[in-house]
Protein backbone atom coordinates (compact mmCIF):
# COMPACT_ATOMS: atom_id res chain seq x y z
CA UNK A 1 0.00 0.00 0.00
CA UNK A 2 1.42 3.36 -1.00
CA UNK A 3 1.87 6.23 1.47
CA UNK A 4 -0.78 8.24 -0.37
CA UNK A 5 -3.31 5.45 0.10
CA UNK A 6 -2.46 5.23 3.80
CA UNK A 7 -2.96 8.98 4.14
CA UNK A 8 -6.29 8.84 2.33
CA UNK A 9 -7.56 5.97 4.48
CA UNK A 10 -6.49 7.73 7.66
CA UNK A 11 -8.08 10.98 6.57
CA UNK A 12 -11.31 9.24 5.67
CA UNK A 13 -11.36 7.44 9.01
CA UNK A 14 -10.80 10.69 10.89
CA UNK A 15 -13.64 12.40 9.06
CA UNK A 16 -16.03 9.47 9.52
CA UNK A 17 -15.13 9.19 13.20
CA UNK A 18 -15.80 12.87 13.73
CA UNK A 19 -19.16 12.51 11.94
CA UNK A 20 -20.19 9.45 13.98
CA UNK A 21 -19.15 10.69 17.41
CA UNK A 22 -21.39 13.28 19.08
CA UNK A 23 -19.12 16.27 18.54
CA UNK A 24 -20.17 19.77 17.51
CA UNK A 25 -20.45 20.52 13.82
CA UNK A 26 -17.56 23.00 13.90
CA UNK A 27 -15.19 20.30 15.21
CA UNK A 28 -16.08 18.08 12.26
CA UNK A 29 -15.55 21.01 9.93
CA UNK A 30 -12.13 21.67 11.46
CA UNK A 31 -11.16 18.01 10.98
CA UNK A 32 -12.19 18.12 7.32
CA UNK A 33 -10.30 21.38 6.76
CA UNK A 34 -7.20 19.99 8.46
CA UNK A 35 -7.30 16.87 6.28
CA UNK A 36 -7.48 19.02 3.15
CA UNK A 37 -5.05 21.70 4.31
CA UNK A 38 -2.21 19.41 5.42
CA UNK A 39 -1.07 18.29 1.94
CA UNK A 40 -1.69 21.74 0.45
CA UNK A 41 0.49 23.44 3.07
CA UNK A 42 3.15 20.76 2.62
CA UNK A 43 3.22 21.34 -1.12
CA UNK A 44 3.34 25.12 -0.75
CA UNK A 45 6.32 24.81 1.61
CA UNK A 46 8.40 23.21 -1.15
CA UNK A 47 11.01 25.19 -3.03
CA UNK A 48 10.45 25.74 -6.77
CA UNK A 49 13.12 23.18 -7.66
CA UNK A 50 11.55 20.65 -5.30
CA UNK A 51 8.14 21.21 -6.88
CA UNK A 52 9.59 20.65 -10.34
CA UNK A 53 11.33 17.50 -9.11
CA UNK A 54 8.07 16.25 -7.61
CA UNK A 55 6.22 16.86 -10.88
CA UNK A 56 8.88 14.92 -12.78
CA UNK A 57 8.65 12.07 -10.29
CA UNK A 58 4.87 11.92 -10.70
CA UNK A 59 5.14 11.72 -14.49
CA UNK A 60 7.63 8.89 -14.73
CA UNK A 61 6.99 7.19 -11.42
CA UNK A 62 9.22 7.06 -8.39
CA UNK A 63 12.16 4.65 -8.70
CA UNK A 64 12.10 4.42 -12.51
Amino acid sequence: MSPVQKYAIGAGAAVLLSLILPVPYWVTLLVVLAVVAAPVVGYLMLDESQRARLKRARKRGIGR
